[in-house]
């Protein structure tokens, strides 16, 4: 497994890390001990880096990850959590208080004193350019309650208003084969102050595993089947805002492009870790199989100049124009 360093964090993690919000909620039913099983097969796979936020099933995935270090406390784990979630969203919220609680809550779900790393949860744009927030980011850091702080975001002018911030650390950031936009301004921003790039949604919400047909379907608790359209949430964190029938057919030429040896899976998410400033990529697994898959990415070689060639011609015939002014 590759590491990186992850932004101004200034740790050390695995390349490819695990995203938790399947063990929380949102893509069916996942037990405990189902749970457990992905956390400790990442672990076992070379993993060290996990994502989570407070959102996912209400503070589950948290607790899960919580009761995995507990158990344990030798993996060198660093976790990354999110918040900001679970109130509603106007910049009004976004106090030094309601971090502090948001903050202290995480930190119980997580058994720990010191959160390493905390990330504002794709709150409302103004929230990326106002100085109290920072002030107040800065206040956690002071006390101890957070090693540093970041942030999560759905469009590119948030994460470079964010990137322009001498305390953020990290921008996390949907970035696939099907959503390329990152790549123009937001990658090479990233590297040139020294913030950490954590690329989430690698799979396209799983569309790039070439395994779905037009005709799939998916459970009524599974955001796959019910923020098809924004219904709940920003529609790109759903297929990355592709339509799913253009999704399938783009997968499918996908996985036409991917080199001998791999699955269209792995080729994804090393296509991804490959591209120049990304610290981690955080696929998410619903079993052991697909956690052990996912961290394979993570040893893949370079899959060279024709592949990322071959990908860049296909966003820019397929999807360009429906994808790339929107984020």
């Amino acid at each position: 497994m590759q590491t990186r360093t992850l932004g101004r964090t200034g740790r050390t993690v695995s390349v490819i890390g695990l995203g938790t919000w399947q063990l929380g909620a949102d893509w069916g039913d996942v037990s405990e001990a189902d749970a457990l099983a992905v956390l400790e097969a990442s672990a076992d796979s070379g993993v060290t880096f996990f994502d989570t936020a407070d959102v996912y099933g209400d503070g589950r995935s948290e607790q899960l990850i919580g009761k995995f270090l507990a158990a344990h406390p030798d993996r060198g784990i660093t976790v990354a959590t999110k918040m900001g979630r679970r109130v509603a969203q106007e910049p009004a919220n976004y106090t030094l208080a309601n971090f502090r609680a948001w903050v202290d809550r995480s930190r119980r779900n997580l058994g720990v004193d010191t959160l390493d790393l905390v990330q504002l949860h794709c709150p409302p744009t103004p929230v990326y350019s106002a100085d109290a927030v920072y002030d107040a980011l800065d206040t956690l850091v002071a006390d101890g309650a957070i090693a540093a702080y970041g942030v999560s975001v759905e469009t590119c002018d948030e994460a470079l208003a964010a990137i322009s911030r001498p305390g953020t650390a990290t921008v996390q950031i949907i970035l696939n084969a099907f959503r390329l936009k990152p790549l123009d301004q937001v990658l090479p921003a990233a590297r040139d102050a020294g913030v950490g790039i954590i690329a989430r949604v690698p799979l396209a919400s799983g569309l790039l595993s070439g395994k779905y047909t037009a005709s799939t379907t998916f459970s009524a608790d599974d955001h796959r089947s019910y923020n098809r359209h924004g219904e709940a949430f920003d529609v790109g964190e759903t297929f990355s805002g592709v339509d799913f029938e253009t999704g399938v057919a783009a997968a499918h030429e996908f996985a036409t492009l991917v080199p001998a040896g791999l699955t269209p899976s792995e080729a994804a998410i090393a296509w991804v870790a490959e591209q120049d400033g990304v610290s981690a990529v955080i696929p998410g697994a619903r079993s052991v199989e697909q956690a052990r898959a996912n961290a394979a990415a993570g040893s893949v070689g370079p899959l060279g100049a024709p592949f990322d060639g071959a990908v860049v011609a296909l966003y820019d015939r397929r999807l360009r124009a429906s994808i790339h002014s929107r984020w």
